[in-house]
Parts: structure tokens; sequence; C-alpha cells
């Protein structure tokens, strides 16, 4: 069992920064590829980066590339998303997710097929 608890969430404006960070409680992190997704309010919950198991693959939503960067450190079992130039449609709740099957690359196809989730974290962008 995995645990995945997310923090950073919070209200910000238009053009700000925030860094999301998801704790995984898993003794065997590196064999897990991980991903965040968000689900804003009234739409399907959605793909938004993804990164391999010793981090050097990365994949992004193209809604999200050039903006947000995903990382991990496997000495800590944390994986980040450092989020710029925020905008109003990135408001969201956002969830980190990990998974032994996907690699970077196919993870935005797996959304229904992910191994664990997070409870999430709100972020508000205000225009």
């Amino acid at each position: 069992q995995v645990q995945l608890v997310e923090s950073g969430g919070g209200l910000v404006q238009a053009g700000d920064s925030l860094r999301l960070s998801c704790a995984a409680s898993a003794r065997t992190f590196t064999s897990y590829a991980m991903g965040w997704f968000r689900q804003a309010p009234g739409k399907e919950r959605e793909f938004v980066a993804a990164i391999s198991r010793t981090g050097g693959t990365t994949d992004y939503a193209d809604a999200v590339k050039g903006r947000f960067t995903i990382s991990r450190d496997n000495a800590k079992n944390m994986v980040y998303l450092q989020m710029n130039t925020l905008k109003p449609e990135d408001t969201a709740v956002y969830y980190c997710a990990a998974d032994r099957t996907s690699a970077a690359r196919t993870m935005q196809g797996r959304l229904g097929a992910m191994d664990y989730w997070g409870k999430g974290t709100l972020v508000t962008v205000s225009s």
C-alpha cells in the first residue's frame, strides 16, 4: 500500500508561481512512475505531468508545457510540481498519482489505471 499526501496548494493571483509537493510512503518509491493530475470544478480529471522512476524522463500536457515543471527526489520519496505563470484556468484540485506500469510518456493515457492516488490539494488562481 502506498500513501500519497499532497501539499502546497492555495490562493494566488494570475501570473504568480506555486510549488506543489507530494510525499509518498512507498518503501520502493523508485518502482513507481509519478504523475500530477487535476480536476477543475464541473470537469473531468485530466493529466498534467509525469516523471519516470529515475527522473530522467518527463511529459506534460500541452496546456502546461513551458510553465510547469515536475521533479522528484528519490532520497526523500518526494515529487514536486513547480507551477509558474499561473492562469485562472489552472484552478483545480491537483492530485498526485503513482503507477508501477506507466512510463512517463504513457501515463497521460492511463488516468483510469493508476495504482495510487492522493487526496488532492486545491489551487485557486484569481484573475
